[in-house]
């Protein structure tokens, strides 16, 4: 009986590891099967270039097997940082971040490498922490396109005016240094250069009060082209024959540009930096190497 007995428990262990492991391969599987979670974080929403750049990157998402996560972080760096902090609860496998601020984002990348979560940044970079990839167009080289632009329509004499982006950021800050360094040599005159944060309505009021001052000014370059479009109502409300130079292409700033009101706009491919910022997470998630920065090609549109 007792011999009866050990058989029967030990054929009853052995079914229960058997079943134990059956549910471990199971749930493996299952796990192995579920989708991998990517985070974008934008600087905001609120832009047409950001919109299209979440579009490119919900695309190669779908196309890839992710599912994508974005917030808004309403050109907030506080807000940046409590997005990044609830994604990275949520257990995201990596972060996309198009920082507000390139110092302030510092603390949000360091925040997921502490957690071993990867971060590419897109368009804009991070001063800090450690970013697997930047992924973005050459804002330098950009910069000095518009420049350069500029001087062939005008000459190599004149006074132009800069309206410049959200202080602070690594577009704004090489999209400025291309455009002054395409000016060397040149007797043009940046007679001002003033943040208007790349907004429309501050691009436009801050045109207004420069125009008011430098009548004489024979161009505007604009960091990007909801700035530049603002630029463009004041310099007609003005009914001043000044040419607007606009930066990123987006559908606005082209159509102004085909209409012949814009004179021309450095065209960033906003959707390409969001899908090559998605397929350079598959490769990071993958365990492939990537380059710490990824160019995406610019092109000028003029008229």
């Amino acid at each position: 009986m007792k011999k009866l007995l050990s058989v029967v428990l030990a054929s009853l262990f052995i079914l229960a590891g058997c079943n134990q492991q059956d549910s471990d391969k199971n749930a493996s599987a299952e796990s192995a099967d579920q989708p991998k979670t990517l985070a974008l974080v934008v600087s905001t929403l609120n832009n047409p270039f950001f919109v299209t750049l979440k579009e490119g990157a919900e695309k190669k998402a779908q196309e890839l097997g992710y599912q994508l996560l974005v917030l808004d972080s309403q050109n907030d760096s506080s807000r940046e940082m409590t997005n990044v902090e609830d994604l990275l609860v949520k257990n995201v496998d990596l972060v996309l971040l198009n920082p507000v601020d390139s110092d302030a984002a510092t603390s949000a990348v360091r925040l997921a490498n502490n957690r071993n979560v990867p971060v590419i940044t897109l368009d804009r970079g991070a001063t800090g922490g450690k970013v697997a990839s930047h992924v973005a167009s050459d804002n330098t080289a950009g910069g000095e396109m518009a420049g350069r632009y500029i001087v062939e329509k005008i000459g190599s004499n004149g006074k132009v005016i800069q309206l410049e982006g959200i202080p602070g950021t690594s577009a704004a800050r090489e999209r400025g240094q291309g455009f002054m360094q395409s000016l060397g040599g040149t007797s043009v005159e940046v007679v001002a250069s003033q943040p208007a944060d790349f907004d429309r309505t501050k691009g436009l009021n801050v045109a207004e009060n420069l125009l008011e001052a430098n009548p004489d000014v024979k161009a505007i370059f604009a960091q990007n082209d909801e700035m530049a479009l603002g630029a463009l109502r004041a310099v007609e409300a003005q009914q001043m024959d000044v040419m607007v130079v606009g930066f990123d292409g987006t559908e606005d700033g082209v159509r102004a540009v085909a209409s012949g009101e814009m004179a021309a706009t450095v065209a960033q491919q906003a959707d390409m930096i969001g899908e090559v910022a998605v397929a350079t997470a598959d490769k990071v998630l993958h365990g492939k190497n990537v380059n710490a920065y990824t160019p995406v090609e610019l092109q000028l549109i003029a008229n």
